[in-house]
This record gives structure tokens, C-alpha cells and sequence, in this order.
């Protein structure tokens, strides 16, 4: 089976923006984002593993 590639940490940070979330701190690993009822922490790997990716988008809002 193929690895399934990752993305890079501002491409991620980017589509959240998109969707209505906002950077509400950042940190030397972790960057913290806020749509006024949800938080996400977003790692700062680059990149960023396209399983972890998976468990952010399946997060409920």
C-alpha cells in the first residue's frame, strides 16, 4: 500500500482559516486555533501527517 503524503503546517493553517477559524496562540510546536466554540491544536510539522489531518477535519464543530 502507498503512503499517503502529508501537508505542510500553513497549508493546514490556511484551509482552517478558510473555514472560519482563527489563530489564537502559537507555540514552539503547536499553534492553537478558535472558531468561538471549537479549539484545535494544529502541530507545526512540517509536514503535517495525513492521519492526524484526518482526525482534525473529523473534529465536530
Amino acid at each position: 500500500m502507498p503512503k499517503v503524503p502529508g501537508i505542510p503546517h500553513l497549508h493546514a493553517i490556511r484551509a482552517l482559516e478558510k473555514a472560519g477559524f482563527a489563530v489564537v496562540r502559537q507555540g514552539k510546536k503547536h499553534i492553537v486555533m478558535s472558531n468561538g466554540q471549537r479549539f484545535l491544536t494544529v502541530p507545526r510539522n512540517n509536514p503535517i501527517n495525513a492521519f492526524t489531518m484526518g482526525v482534525l477535519s473529523k473534529t465536530p464543530v
